[in-house]
């Protein structure tokens, strides 16, 4: 491993997986890491020793993973399904299926939704289904909850719909015409995202339905992600990294900031600490760090530290503010330990 500026970034541990690294997680207060590979096999490791902890399958390939707020469960999605893990004893208590499952959030830590098909489900942890959403026009692509966790917008096809608890017809709708890829609701309640097909991100006012477009992206766009602060939007669909600023009236009239370092951008991350620290990785290899506050907006900007991880980094997490998770196309996995 190189970086570009001396003493940035000291390696804790790595470690190596049998398959090709899709998705990671790692549990806020259980001081574990989830690492899911394409076929469906997951690694549950000791954060700080990188020690394997458990493992769990999820027949058909894996998607999504997802700890619990309080560490105790993880959630696992994929194409033909999706499964609860149990920290307590390692126990899968659930896998179910045969349904295209994309996406897994928690709304606290005892209530999950996943996406079944062309519905969102909400479990407990016993995995008892507490409600279904009525079926959306297409398979869902993503879910957030809104509210504290009172709220839950599906999206699919055309836009965005809103149910409240044990409501299964929505209470609220958010359209705009395509495919969406993926959704990101600012954590203050303000805001609501997508990035969509067509190369644009698409944006609503939660309090007025006031809407936004962002196109023009040379891609789709496949990934869209708030910060803590719910000040900065971090996007793909471009070679570039953009960032928008939420501050005050939000985005409209603004000019993003611009972040390049990769060919193409295959994953990113916000440090959890409200700093605007941004992490990115390309498919060529690089691993990127960001302060988005210190950039200009409408100028291109180089990244304040890049690492060669040697093949494509796949999936990207913080283990709290201290800690970074890289994994890469080739099964490894590095935690590494930026400087602030």
């Amino acid at each position: 491993m190189t970086a570009s500026a001396p003493d940035v970034v000291a390696a804790q541990w790595q470690t190596t997986v049998d398959d090709t690294p899709v998705a990671l997680d790692a549990s806020a207060e259980g001081g574990l890491i989830a690492v899911g590979g394409a076929d469906g096999s997951v690694w549950i490791l000791d954060a700080a020793t990188g020690t394997l902890a458990g493992t769990t399958t999820l027949p058909g390939g894996l998607l999504d993973l997802a700890f619990s707020p309080d560490g105790r469960h993880l959630a696992v999605t994929g194409p033909a399904g999706y499964g609860l893990w149990r920290a307590a004893d390692g126990c899968t208590i659930l896998r179910k299926g045969m349904r295209w499952s994309a996406r897994a959030r928690w709304g606290s830590p005892d209530r999950l939704a996943v996406a079944d098909g062309r519905s969102a489900v909400v479990l407990d942890t016993d995995a008892r289904e507490l409600w279904r959403t009525e079926p959306a026009p297409s398979t869902i692509t993503d879910l957030t909850w809104l509210r504290d966790g009172r709220r839950l917008a599906v999206t699919a096809y055309n836009g965005i719909r809103c149910h409240e608890r044990h409501r299964p017809d929505p209470v609220a709708s958010y359209t705009y015409t395509g495919s969406h890829l993926a959704a990101a609701a600012s954590p203050n309640g303000r805001w609501i995202c997508t990035g969509n097909q067509d190369s644009s991100i698409h944006i609503w006012r939660l309090r007025d339905a006031d809407e936004l477009t962002m196109s023009g992206y040379p891609g789709k766009v496949t990934q869209v992600a708030f910060d803590d602060t719910s000040r900065w939007l971090a996007a793909d669909g471009a070679p570039e990294v953009t960032v928008w600023d939420f501050a005050g009236k939000g985005p409209n009239g603004r000019e993003p900031r611009m972040l390049r370092a990769h060919d193409t951008i295959s994953a990113l991350a916000w440090r959890p600490d409200g700093a605007a620290v941004l992490a990115t990785g390309g498919t060529e290899g690089t691993l990127a760090l960001w302060n988005a506050a210190s950039c200009t907006p409408g100028r291109q900007h180089a990244p304040g530290a890049t690492w060669d991880l040697g093949d494509e980094i796949t999936a990207l997490t913080w283990a709290g503010p201290a800690l970074l998770l890289a994994a890469t196309r080739d099964g490894i996995v590095r935690c590494l330990a930026p400087a602030a």
